[in-house]
This record gives C-alpha cells, structure tokens and sequence, in this order.
C-alpha cells in the first residue's frame, strides 16, 4: 500500500452539513522525500523507501548519513517502505512526496503508530476485569484481585495466553477505514474521524 509519514499534532472537533460534532485527529503531514528506491533486479522486490522530519546530523548514526549522503537528502528521523503506487509522481531519489499524492477528502485510510505505555498494570485496567467478588467477608484486599489462573492438581501449570497483570500499551497499533474530513495542503495537514494510536507529537503512518 502507498503511504506517508506524519506527526500527530492533537485531537479536535468538526461539524458536518448536519450540524452533528466529529471527533477529529489532526496530523501534520509534511512533504516526505525518497530516499532509495527498491527495484526487483537488485533487492529481489519493488518498494520506495521514504523519509520525513529532519534529524540533526551529528545525532544520525554513520551508516545512515552514508545512506542519506548517497541520496542527496538532508537526514531524517524516520524512514519507511510502501508501494509504489503514487500515480503520475516521478519516483527518485530526492523527489518530494506530498499529501495530495496520496488523499483526497471523502476517501478513507489506515493509521499506524504506537500506542501510549501505561506501564505495569492490573487485570482490571488491562483487561477490563471486574474483581473478585463484593467487598464482604473480609475481602480488604480482594477487590481488584484476578482470581483463579487454572487448576491445582490437573494440569498443574498456568497456560500460555492467561490474561494476567503486566505491561500495558507501548505496541504498534493501527486503526482501520479513518475518513478523511480535510486535506489542507497549505499547513499540510491531514483531518481524519476518530482517534489515531499514540500521544501527541508521535510519528505516525497514513497508509491507503
């Protein structure tokens, strides 16, 4: 699929021609540049590996300022592959991919980014679990508790799955058929319905 990258600037609220109020993420999607381009003769695969938000050099690793030196671009924070399948766009190294190669308002798109981490936490807010029991028969410290994890004697161990505490958020997650309310491709911002993964000022992915 043909994508880009983009900063997630914040959550907002619209009207339609109904006058009904949308949740809205807005997303600052600023011209990526390519920065290599796969071909099937020499990598065995066809992609456009892209870049977007500039990155101090002296912060960038060796191998990547070789990469970026070879492709004539400044260096970035981020780089990613997609399909190449940006319509009439000349596909090189250097060639500015902007927004309104890939979306129009009216369409549809998949957002990826990572989630926000909530650190170590119980079933309850991990799972959603409900507690043991009421707050009755001396249960001060049962109230939030996970209960059971499996059997005594047969089959002796806890299986692989059981929803337990642990680490929360931190994953790479992606939500599916956002419509996209506005294209303004001035301040090169994206307006889509709904909540997209991750906090504020996090890189995410708009893939179509």
């Amino acid at each position: 699929m043909p994508g880009l990258i983009g900063k997630k600037i914040g959550m907002t609220s619209l009207f339609d021609e109904n006058g009904k109020n949308l949740p809205c993420t807005v997303i600052e999607v600023a011209p990526n540049v390519v920065t290599q381009v796969k071909t099937t003769e020499k990598d065995g695969y066809e992609a456009v590996q892209l870049g977007a938000i500039e990155k101090r050099e002296k912060s960038t690793s060796q191998a990547l300022q070789g990469h970026f030196k070879k492709a004539k671009v400044s260096p970035k924070q981020k780089l990613q592959e997609f399909d190449m399948a940006y319509g009439d766009v000349e596909l090189k190294t250097g060639v500015e991919v902007k927004l309104s190669d890939l979306v129009n308002e009216g369409e549809f798109v998949d957002v990826s980014g990572t989630s926000k981490g909530k650190g170590f936490q119980g079933v309850v807010k991990r799972h959603g679990f409900g507690g043991v029991g009421q707050a009755t028969h001396g249960q001060h410290n049962r109230l939030r508790a996970p209960g059971s994890i499996g059997a005594g004697s047969d089959p002796s161990r806890v299986f692989k799955g059981m929803r337990m505490a642990g680490r929360t958020g931190g994953k790479s997650t992606m939500v599916e058929n956002l419509l996209v309310i506005k294209v303004d491709t001035d301040k090169n911002l994206l307006v889509v319905k709904g909540s997209v993964p991750g906090p504020k000022n996090s890189l995410v992915t708009i893939t179509k």
